[in-house]
């Protein structure tokens, strides 16, 4: 490796070691305790978990999926040691960050490996920025562990199937988003039987696990619990809702039960509704184009990115909960969309930036001033939003602009 190549490689790490350094602490800076899900919620449940006392979603239903335990787990362990030797009070959101940090290392270490392309390079920067940019939510909250597993996975579909629709499995037991590059890469991948076959086979291995443990009805627990929720204020079919809080015409309430701040207004709960039926049709909607593609002869390099992108965008936009990891999600598609296709993923990449940037600035930043509807976070929050869509329809239009020709036979 050329000495240029080695100084290029270790500023990447440098620069992916510092930002990491920087969002963990601002952590403890920022406002609204964008940590506080850690802490208030992680930790208890892993206490219980380990104390004998209630194991969410094993002795009782929970709002994720089970394996989401096991690193909320492994950090309460970690912590252990920080305690006895040191006696720090914030053990474990110290122990959560260093968790964090070694996952993203290590998918980190697969991106770039010891000599990156231009392509790599570009995405490792890109996930340097949007870390930045997102702040400490890209951290301290569980859809951080599902990144770097995604970000793995979806380098190794073509080369090692079966390990990535693993990966891929797992990662959607511990939050559900993972799934669409599961489905996008049984779209667009030729080892699309080797992909399902082990997905089928590490989901039966956990559920029989689940229910070794005691669990029977709460296995699925965290498909029913989110279907009594109502409307998130930041999600994006809030919006108009949100500009009638501003004038006093609608309320933002907290919830108790989910633990989130909800809108109520006349039409809220109807609109609520209607998403996730929305959201199934547009995710068959987009799998259809993308299996059109593929049968007709659709290169993997062209086809998956966009595929990845507009299933996760999907899931963000037709939510009814629009908290601010969900921009998360969008961090592993456009990595290997620039891996794969860079050329074509500029306008993704940009458009993802401005969502991190902009998110960051309504939570944790303005996050106050909006509880309260105040103008200026709302006008924020109403930004990113449009450009949830927008990346959205970004998606779906690069999809649809796939190339794909059958193979051509010769006739005699």
């Amino acid at each position: 490796m050329s000495r240029n190549r080695t100084l290029r490689t270790l500023a990447l790490w440098c620069a992916f070691l510092l930002v990491h350094v920087l969002v963990a602490v601002a952590g403890w800076l920022y406002p609204s305790q964008p940590m506080g899900d850690v802490v208030l919620v992680y930790e208890p449940w892993s206490s219980a978990a380990l104390s004998g006392g209630p194991i969410v979603g094993v002795t009782e239903t929970w709002v994720y999926p089970q394996l989401a335990l096991v690193p909320m787990l492994l950090a309460k362990i970690l912590s252990v040691p920080l305690i006895a030797a040191m006696g720090i009070s914030d053990a474990y959101l110290i122990a959560w960050a260093v968790l964090v940090i070694v996952l993203d290392a290590i998918a980190f270490s697969v991106l770039i490996g010891r000599s990156p392309s231009q392509p790599r390079r570009a995405a490792a920067w890109f996930w340097i920025a949007a870390l930045l940019l997102l702040g400490p939510i890209a951290l301290y909250r569980i859809d951080a562990i599902t990144v770097p597993i995604a970000v793995v996975a979806g380098l190794w579909v073509t080369r090692r199937p079966a390990v990535a629709a693993a990966l891929l499995t797992i990662g959607a037991w511990i939050k559900i988003w993972p799934g669409a590059l599961l489905l996008a890469a049984v779209v667009a991948a030729r080892s699309r039987m080797r992909i399902l076959l082990t997905a089928a086979a590490v989901t039966a291995s956990i559920i029989a696990l689940l229910f070794l443990f005691g669990a029977d009805v709460e296995i699925f627990g965290f498909l029913t619990e989110q279907t009594g929720r109502g409307l998130q204020i930041e999600a994006v079919a809030a919006t108009p809702f949100l500009w009638l809080a501003a004038v006093g015409s609608a309320r933002i309430e907290y919830s108790f039960e989910i633990l989130t701040f909800q809108i109520a207004a006349d039409g809220a709960d109807a609109v609520g509704a209607v998403l996730t039926p929305l959201m199934a049709v547009l995710v068959i909607v987009i799998t259809v184009i993308g299996a059109l593609k593929a049968t007709r002869g659709a290169a993997f390099p062209r086809l998956f990115p966009p595929l990845a992108l507009s299933l996760v965008a999907t899931l963000i936009v037709l939510n009814k909960v629009g908290s601010p990891q969900f921009q998360t999600w969008l961090i592993a598609p456009v990595i290997l969309w620039l891996v794969l296709d860079r050329t074509r993923a500029t306008a993704p990449a940009l458009i993802v930036l401005a969502l991190c940037a902009l998110t960051c600035l309504v939570y944790p930043l303005n996050y106050d001033a909006l509880l309260r509807a105040e103008i200026l976070p709302v006008a924020i929050l109403t930004l990113r939003n449009v450009l949830l869509v927008v990346a959205l329809v970004v998606g779906i239009r690069a999809l649809v602009r796939v190339p794909a020709h059958r193979p051509s036979t010769n006739r005699e």
